[in-house]
């Protein structure tokens, strides 16, 4: 079936998203870093060095993103998450135009190598002399995300990079051989090749706060964690369905995985996306709603610690619906002439898209 032919399902979010108040500031400099970094060109035309032209920087509404996922930062913490963004998805961009459409499987495994020397688990350790903007903008991050009062980031948000990486690697291999991931397995895999483990990080440092110690490696919190990092990747699986397996023949994507396993059709593994997907964010509102309260009383946590588990929820919701927002709002994820966005019954109506900002 034909990209044109398939409806795209709007998923469910219940949250209204909000905006940052230092999207104008951010936006101001939102090339600064990127140019700094050598990712991003002067002119229209892309050379070898430079990942992005400025019309596909400005497309991808990185600013936006980064204020919608994270309302309640303040300038230095929205301003640091940006930079993070950025890489990510210069990160994404390069290895999709190097690697994966050029099936260059030694080049991949050589670039992943040598990017694994900028996530030292030691603060004190001697980085590489970058060689691109991918090294340049890590070497970067690696000298700003790190303050001492969250030194416990270090070994988990680099483990995080680290799959993160690596997982584009897997994807080319199975890419080659034609290998589409198993159900199973694929949910946890998406939340290494979408970099979903850094997330938490993210709203720690925009909300200023942690999961409280004494429950943070509970079995809830675990689920809830999992339902979190579930809903950001395979969501981003619908919204680029069209980029990654029409643009980038690329079989690391939901809508294929179910097509296959299941042996149904296009739309119908479409729409099974979405019920799935909107499983995940029922399954991380009934962990809040039901088994959270349980396990904060029995743990004892004192008025300090609810306190700060509660800002770290309000955080996640946010980081959630301001996704969504980027998904349905972003040219870089927009539906191509033709795919009509359709409601499911089955889900809780999106937020209407004219009651976001709208994106650059």
């Amino acid at each position: 079936m034909k990209v044109q032919d398939i409806e795209l399902p709007v998923l469910r979010m219940p949250h209204q998203v909000r905006l940052n108040p230092y999207l104008p500031v951010l936006r101001q400099e939102t090339e600064t870093w990127a140019r700094e970094m050598g990712m991003l060109t002067g002119d229209e035309t892309p050379s070898a060095r430079p990942i992005w032209t400025r019309s596909q920087f400005h497309a991808m509404a990185v600013d936006q993103l980064t204020a919608w996922t994270l309302p309640d930062a303040s300038l230095v913490g929205l301003r640091l998450n940006h930079r993070f963004n950025l890489w990510a998805l210069a990160w994404d961009d390069h290895f999709a135009a190097a690697f994966k459409q050029t099936g260059d499987l030694a080049g991949a495994q050589a670039f992943t190598a040598r990017l694994h020397a900028f996530l030292p688990p030691d603060p004190g350790a001697r980085l590489p002399e970058p060689a691109n903007a991918i090294e340049k903008g890590m070497a970067d991050l690696q000298q700003r995300l790190f303050p001492p009062r969250l030194a416990h980031w270090r070994q988990g948000l680099n483990r995080a990079l680290a799959g993160y990486i690596d997982a584009g690697v897997q994807e080319l291999l199975n890419s080659r051989a034609g290998r589409v991931p198993d159900l199973i397995e694929y949910a946890q895999f998406r939340r290494e090749s979408f970099a979903a483990y850094t997330a938490p990080y993210s709203v720690e440092l925009a909300t200023g706060a942690r999961i409280p110690e004494r429950i943070r490696h509970t079995r809830t919190v675990r689920a809830l964690l999992d339902a979190f990092m579930d809903y950001m990747g395979l969501a981003n699986d619908i919204a680029s369905y069209q980029r990654e397996v029409h643009d980038e023949y690329d079989v690391n994507n939901l809508v294929v995985v179910l097509e296959t396993s299941l042996g149904i059709t296009v739309q119908e593994a479409m729409h099974a996306a979405a019920d799935l997907v909107s499983a995940r964010l029922r399954h991380f509102e009934h962990l809040i709603r039901s088994e959270l309260p349980p396990l904060v009383e029995r743990a004892g946590l004192d008025q300090a610690e609810r306190v700060e588990l509660e800002a770290w929820l309000r955080g996640a919701r946010s980081f959630l619906s301001g996704l969504h927002a980027w998904y349905t709002g972003a040219p870089r994820y927009a539906p191509v002439s033709g795919a009509v966005p359709v409601q499911r019954a089955a889900g809780a109506a999106a937020p209407a898209r004219e009651r976001h900002p709208s994106a650059t």
